[in-house]
């Protein structure tokens, strides 16, 4: 990853958002692949750094160390440098100006940053001036930008349990009313051709009564089109579907099959419904998504959840993280999902240009254990915090 948060801070901090502000702000300089170390340390620590490297005897709330040389410029030298933030002075400022400590975090990191691009505010009035334009202008790109990912419930595995006995409980619709009141900000369902778990009833049902809002997926059919253009769902993900299969098993191939799915999402659109396609994490899929006229696209998460050793899942959370970066270079709003849970997802929240997680099989399979609420607030939890409260 290019930014990197180290913390000697003993206590829970918002390290997720900040790890996602540092993200935008390196696409907003132009670096997206720099590489830029975040340490947060208490005020005893961070005066011994003002005394041991810049002679100062007191502490200060953030100081950058540049390893930017004069013969290195970008794209030669791709290591940004360090900033170093007190978190003691920031909640102390943070308290004093009546503002969240994540809004003041966010604040010194574009202080820093700019240090390191070169500016010095000490220097005189000028360049005191000239700084503050800069920050202005980082901050005012960042909360453009900046916000955690949404988390939408796949309620699917609810109507399994149901389906297994024919009988009308639990019911999945019941179950989204649940959800929403835990703070999820969607419920996905996905209506297969054989009826296996979710009815068209409970899409029906679905649409009359949720508050946030609801995800379709769906198979690119005749049939299946014809009803979301009746429903109207939020969105519609388009996904492959396979009689057999116990789940979806990978993205669509959207390069074989660009022509009818240019014309599913055209029809999609002319009833006013946005659309995704879910898709591996490929650049050609990707590509070919964009040209279908897709609104989004759903990354296929299922290699990194079920890689079998810390290597491989490492190199897929790349492959994820590039192709997250490539679809907004595109235009394409990045969602993502399939065997998240509460283990693997919150690295991938970090990464600024996911803005959606759908994740079913483990809120389900967690609720039975601990209550359908508890279950989203914890995911919740990890997708906006990164670790459970």
């Amino acid at each position: 990853m290019p930014v990197l948060i180290r913390s000697t801070y003993s206590k829970f901090l918002p390290l997720l958002r900040l790890r996602r502000a540092a993200e935008i702000l390196l696409r907003s300089i132009g670096r997206p692949g720099a590489e830029l170390s975040i340490l947060l340390v208490d005020d005893t620590e961070m005066m011994h750094l003002n005394r041991q490297w810049l002679k100062r005897s007191y502490s200060t709330n953030v100081i950058s160390f540049s390893q930017q040389a004069d013969d290195f410029h970008p794209p030669d030298n791709d290591l940004l440098g360090d900033v170093v933030i007190s978190i003691d002075t920031a909640r102390r400022e943070s308290a004093n100006a009546g503002t969240e400590l994540e809004q003041r975090l966010e604040e010194l990191l574009v202080h820093g940053l700019v240090h390191l691009l070169g500016e010095d505010h000490e220097l005189g009035p000028v360049e005191a001036e000239r700084m503050k334009r800069k920050e202005q202008a980082l901050l005012s790109a960042l909360y453009k930008e900046l916000k955690m990912a949404d988390l939408c419930i796949n309620i699917d595995h609810v109507a399994t349990v149901r389906q297994a006995r024919g009988t009308a409980e639990p019911d999945p619709v019941t179950a989204a009313g649940i959800v929403e009141m835990a703070g999820a900000d969607g419920i996905v369902v996905h209506l297969r051709e054989d009826r296996r778990h979710i009815q068209d009833r409970d899409v029906r049902l679905l649409r009359q009564i949720i508050k946030t809002r609801l995800t379709l997926e769906m198979a690119a059919t005749e049939e299946m089109t014809g009803i979301a253009s009746d429903i109207k769902p939020d969105i519609v993900t388009l996904v492959p579907e396979g009689r057999e299969e116990l789940t979806t098993e990978g993205g669509l191939d959207v390069v074989t099959l660009e022509k009818p799915l240019t014309e599913t999402v055209t029809r999609l659109h002319d009833a006013n419904i946005p659309v995704s396609l879910f898709v591996d994490p490929e650049r050609d899929q990707i590509v070919a998504a964009k040209q279908t006229g897709a609104d989004c696209i759903e990354i296929h998460t299922g290699l990194y959840a079920d890689a079998p050793s810390s290597n491989i899942q490492d190199s897929e959370f790349e492959k994820i993280v590039v192709m997250a970066r490539a679809a907004m270079d595109l235009d394409l709003r990045v969602h993502a999902g399939h065997g998240l849970n509460y283990r693997n997802t919150a690295r991938l929240a970090a990464v600024s240009e996911i803005q959606e997680f759908s994740i079913g099989h483990a809120v389900i399979g967690r609720a039975v254990l601990v209550g359908l609420e508890r279950a989203v607030r914890e995911m919740l939890s990890l997708v906006q915090k990164g670790y459970l409260e």
